[in-house]
C-alpha cells in the first residue's frame, strides 16, 4: 500500500478543509501550485526561469484587478521558496508536485515564518517598525522569512520610507512580496526595489473551462449557456467567477441552467432592451416609450437600462467592424444573432451618433430629479437623430433639389443654383498682397543667403526657422513700414515684446550673414499682418454669403454663420495666429450659442 497521500487528502490538507463545515468554492479551488494557476502563463513562465537558474529578487510586487490571485500567488511563491521534502528536494523551486515540510501551514497562512499582513489595517510607521525589528532575526523552521504585505498602497508615506532601507538590502533569509490594486498609488522607490508583475484578467474562454472543471468536480449538472453568462459577468476575476457559480448552484439546487443564471443576475429582460433599442432606431418612438415605461414599472432602472442601451450599441458597432467576434463566447447568443441582424442595418454614422446620445443621456438621468421623464427624452432625441442627415449629406441633398432632414415634407422653397457644383461655384477670393510662405525646398538647397524683398519676406524667413515667438510679434505687434536693402522701418504696438528689435536683429544677422538696420517709427499708421489677414478673411465671407446654395444652407440653419472660406486648390495655410491660438476652443463654442457652423 502506497504511504503517498491521495490528490483529496493533499488539497483538503493544502486548503485546511475538512475541519469546519461547508466551504466556498473560491476558497476550496484556490490553486495550490503554479501549475493550477490559470491566466497568467507570463508570470509563470518568468518565475519557472528566475528558479531554475537561481535569480530569486529580495521582492516582488503583484498588481491587478480583484480575483485574478495576487495574495494566491504571494502564498504558491511562500511555498516555493521554503519548498523542502526529506531526502528530495532541499532547494527553492516552482516544482511542487509532493506535499512538503511547510506546504500545507503556508497556504493555510498558519506558518510561523511566513507573515501575512493586511496594509489597510497597519497603515502607520509603528506597524512598519515593528515589521523591521522583528526581521533581522533568522526564520524559526523554514528557508526563508517571507512578509506578504496585501493592499500595500494603503501604507502611509511614513511607513513607506520606513521600509526603503530594509527592502532595498534586506538580510539573505528574508523575502517581500506586495500585492495591490492600485499600483499606481505605491511609491516610485519601492516599485524600484521590487519584480513587478501584472496579473491579468482572465479570458472568457479560460474561465469557462475552469468553470467546467469544477462543476465536474463538485457532480453538479451545469449548461455551457450558464457558464458563459457567469464568465462575461466575472469580469475576468476567477474569484468572482466562482462565487457567482457557488451562488447559481444553490439557486438552481444543484442544476446550472442559463435561464436560473440570467434571472439570478438580473439578465432575463436584456432581450427587452435589445427590443427597446430596435424601437428607438427604427423611429418608432411611441412604442419605445411603452417599453421603456414597461420596464419600469417591472423594477429596471432608467439609468440601468440606458446602460443597457450604450452597451448593446457598443456591441453592434464591433459586430459590424469586427464580423469575426460572432462566433466568441464573450458575447450572449441574443447578442450575436441580433447584434450582427442590426449591424447589416446600421451605418456606422447611426451607431457613433447612438452612442453619443446614449452616453450623455445616462448623466442626465442620474441627476435629473424624475429619471423617468428624463430617459423619455433621451429616447426621443435618439430616434428622431437615428437618420438625421450629416452636413455633407445635406448639402449634397440641397444641391440637388432633395429634401431636408426630416424626409417626410418637403422643404422650404431655396434657390436652387443651375449646376451642383459646390465649392468650385464660390466666387474668386479677393486678391491678396503675397502672404508669408515657406521657402520651396529647392530654394533651400541653393547656396547663399535668402534674398529678402519686403517685410512679408522677413516674416516668411522666421516660419521657415520655426521661429514661431517671433513670427507671432511681427504679424500681430508690428506696422510694417518702409523697406530698403538692410534695412527695415517699423512702429511697435503697445502689445510688442520689449525684446522685440533685439530679437529681430540677431535673429536676420544669423539668418542672412548680415547686419541689419531696424528703424522704430512712431509716424507707420498701415495695418499689421494679422490686421490685413482679418480683412481679407471678411471679404471672403462676404462673397461667399452671397453664393445661392451657401444661402440656402444659412436659410436652413437659423443662426447658422460662416467660419471661413478655403478656395479650391488653394488649401488654408497655418499661420502664427494659429499656432499661437489653437483654433476655436470649447468654451468659445459654447459662448457662441452652440450655433451650427460650416467651412
Amino acid at each position: 500500500m502506497s504511504n503517498a497521500p491521495s490528490e483529496a487528502a493533499e488539497t483538503a490538507s493544502l486548503s485546511g478543509a475538512g475541519a469546519g463545515g461547508y466551504r466556498v468554492l473560491a476558497r476550496k479551488y484556490r490553486p495550490q501550485s503554479f501549475a493550477d494557476l490559470i491566466g497568467q502563463d507570463a508570470m509563470v513562465q518568468t518565475l519557472s526561469n528566475a528558479f531554475e537558474t537561481g535569480r530569486i529578487p529580495q521582492a516582488w510586487m503583484l498588481t491587478g484587478v480583484r480575483g485574478v490571485g495576487k495574495t494566491t500567488t504571494a502564498r504558491i511563491l511562500a511555498r516555493a521558496l521554503n519548498y523542502e521534502v526529506p531526502g528530495e528536494a532541499a532547494a527553492p523551486t516552482i516544482q511542487m508536485e509532493k506535499l512538503g515540510v511547510h506546504c500545507a501551514a503556508i497556504m493555510a497562512s498558519e506558518h510561523l515564518d511566513v507573515i501575512e499582513m493586511d496594509a489597510a489595517s497597519h497603515t502607520g510607521i509603528d506597524d512598519i517598525r515593528e515589521l523591521t525589528d522583528a526581521a533581522r532575526y533568522m526564520p524559526a523552521s523554514a528557508r526563508y522569512k517571507v512578509y506578504i504585505i496585501d493592499e500595500v498602497h494603503m501604507l502611509s508615506k511614513a511607513a513607506f520610507n520606513g521600509l526603503l532601507k530594509t527592502l532595498e538590502e534586506p538580510p539573505a533569509h528574508l523575502k517581500f512580496i506586495f500585492a495591490t490594486t492600485e499600483i499606481r498609488k505605491v511609491p516610485v522607490t519601492i516599485l524600484s526595489r521590487c519584480q513587478r508583475f501584472d496579473l491579468k484578467r482572465v479570458s472568457i474562454e479560460t474561465l469557462m473551462a475552469h468553470l467546467k472543471m469544477i462543476v465536474k468536480k463538485e457532480g453538479v449538472s451545469a449548461e455551457e449557456g450558464a457558464l458563459a453568462a457567469i464568465a462575461r459577468a466575472s469580469e475576468g476575476s476567477v474569484r468572482d467567477a466562482l462565487s457567482l457559480l457557488d451562488q447559481a448552484i444553490a439557486f438552481g439546487s444543484e442544476k446550472v441552467t442559463a435561464e436560473g443564471v440570467q434571472q439570478m443576475l438580473g439578465l432575463a429582460d436584456f432581450g427587452r432592451v435589445v427590443d427597446l433599442f430596435e424601437d428607438v432606431m427604427a423611429g418608432r418612438i411611441a412604442v419605445a416609450l411603452e417599453r421603456l415605461e414597461s420596464l419600469h414599472n417591472d423594477g429596471a432602472d432608467p439609468v440601468l437600462v440606458l446602460n443597457d442601451l450604450a452597451t448593446f450599441t457598443h456591441r453592434v458597432t464591433r459586430f459590424k467592424l469586427e464580423p469575426h467576434l460572432a462566433n466568441s463566447p464573450a458575447f450572449s447568443e441574443i447578442e450575436k444573432t441580433r447584434g450582427t441582424a442590426m449591424a447589416e442595418k446600421l451605418s456606422l454614422r447611426a451607431l457613433a451618433r447612438a452612442w453619443q446620445i446614449v452616453l450623455k443621456g445616462i448623466k442626465e438621468v442620474e441627476t435629473a430629479p424624475r429619471p423617468l421623464p428624463a430617459a423619455d427624452m433621451v429616447l426621443v432625441r435618439l430616434a428622431h437623430a437615428a437618420d438625421m442627415p450629416t452636413p455633407d449629406e445635406l448639402l449634397r441633398k440641397l444641391g440637388e433639389g432633395g429634401q431636408g432632414p426630416s424626409g417626410n415634407a418637403p422643404a422650404p422653397a431655396v434657390p436652387t443654383p443651375p449646376a451642383p457644383a459646390p465649392v468650385s461655384h464660390l466666387p474668386a477670393p479677393v486678391p491678396e498682397p503675397a502672404l508669408p510662405v515657406v521657402l520651396p525646398s529647392e530654394a533651400k538647397a541653393k547656396a547663399g543667403p535668402p534674398k529678402l524683398e519686403s517685410f512679408q519676406d522677413v516674416v516668411a524667413l522666421a516660419r521657415e526657422k520655426r521661429d514661431m515667438k517671433l513670427v507671432v510679434a511681427l504679424e500681430r505687434c508690428v506696422r510694417p513700414g518702409a523697406f530698403e536693402h538692410r534695412k527695415i522701418e517699423l512702429t511697435l504696438l503697445e502689445t510688442a515684446p520689449p525684446d522685440l528689435v533685439s530679437d529681430l536683429s540677431k535673429a536676420l544677422l544669423a539668418w542672412t550673414g548680415a547686419h541689419w538696420m531696424i528703424v522704430v517709427s512712431n509716424a507707420g499708421d498701415a495695418p499689421t499682418l494679422y490686421e490685413q489677414r482679418l480683412d481679407r478673411e471678411a471679404a471672403m465671407r462676404a462673397q461667399a454669403a452671397e453664393d445661392e446654395l451657401v444661402r440656402a444652407v444659412l436659410e436652413k440653419f437659423p443662426g447658422s454663420e460662416i467660419v471661413a472660406v478655403e478656395p479650391v486648390g488653394q488649401p488654408e495655410e497655418a499661420t502664427g495666429d494659429d499656432l499661437a491660438d489653437g483654433g476655436e476652443t470649447d468654451e468659445e463654442m459654447d459662448d457662441r450659442g452652440g450655433e451650427a457652423r460650416y467651412q
